[in-house]
Formats: structure tokens, C-alpha cells, sequence
């Protein structure tokens, strides 16, 4: 059953990238999840916002602590489509995320190759979800700028 609702929050935050890619924008989409509620979604908008730290997750976490109205988010889960950046990971380790979901791993700027304990050391894990098309969709954005 987790299995399934983990696909099911990842292909929507598969739907924030691909808005992402239509405005031009790393195709990155996240949300934020509350007891099987959505309480944010987001995606990239560095270039709209010229703003470098406008990564989905940050815009997600930003959006999830205004409507709960408080800085912890110890019982949400975080569904994004790409590894978080060092970044995203500090903030998602400060705001406590209590569980993270991705689907693509990123090798050159994931969390896990510089900052491997950024997350909140009580935060789940759970990667790979819809890997294949979180892939895809960077890879193909990548591969038309080129």
C-alpha cells in the first residue's frame, strides 16, 4: 500500500517538473505531504524568480510551513523527483523533514556524495520511486541544451 501511495505523490510531483520544463526551468517538481494530505507543491523557479535558491523542495518547505504554521515538518514526507541538492538537504534536515522521498539519484550534485548526513538524523529515506521517468525527464532537458 505505501508502495503505491508513494507512486501516486511521485507522479505528481513528476506533473511540478514537467511544469518546470514547459517554463524552461530544471525539471525538478516536489511536495509536501501531511497525514495523505498535499500541503505544498512547488518546482523550480530559479530563472523566473533569478533566484538561485529557488529549488522546488525549498519553494515546497517554504509553502508547507506556512500552512501549518509552524518551522517542523516531523510528519510530512517530502516527495521530489530528483536527489535534494546540499542545499535543499540542510534545509530539509533544519525544517526536520520526517521523510524523504526521490526519484532519480543525482550523481554529480546530490546530497548523498557531499553532505550525507545533512537530513535529520531521525528522517526516512526512500528513493527510486518512478526512477525511470524522474530520469528521463532531466535527461531530456539536459540533452535539448546541448
Amino acid at each position: 500500500m505505501e508502495e503505491n501511495k508513494d507512486e501516486q505523490f511521485m507522479r505528481l510531483a513528476l506533473k511540478e517538473a514537467e511544469q518546470a520544463y514547459q517554463e524552461g526551468e530544471i525539471p525538478i517538481g516536489a511536495l509536501i505531504v501531511s497525514h495523505d494530505r498535499i500541503i505544498a507543491r512547488a518546482h523550480n523557479q530559479t530563472e523566473v524568480l533569478q533566484d538561485v535558491t529557488a529549488h522546488a523542495e525549498m519553494l515546497a518547505i517554504t509553502a508547507a510551513t506556512n500552512s501549518l504554521g509552524g518551522k517542523y515538518l516531523p510528519e510530512c514526507t517530502l516527495y521530489v523527483t530528483v536527489e535534494p541538492c546540499t542545499m535543499c538537504a540542510g534545509a530539509l534536515g533544519w525544517a526536520q523533514v520526517g521523510r524523504i522521498v526521490y526519484g532519480a539519484s543525482d550523481e554529480k550534485r546530490g546530497y548523498r556524495l557531499y553532505a550525507p548526513r545533512a537530513l535529520h538524523p531521525k528522517a526516512n529515506i526512500t528513493t527510486g520511486v518512478l526512477e525511470k521517468e524522474c530520469r528521463e525527464l532531466i535527461q531530456r532537458f539536459f540533452s535539448e541544451r546541448r
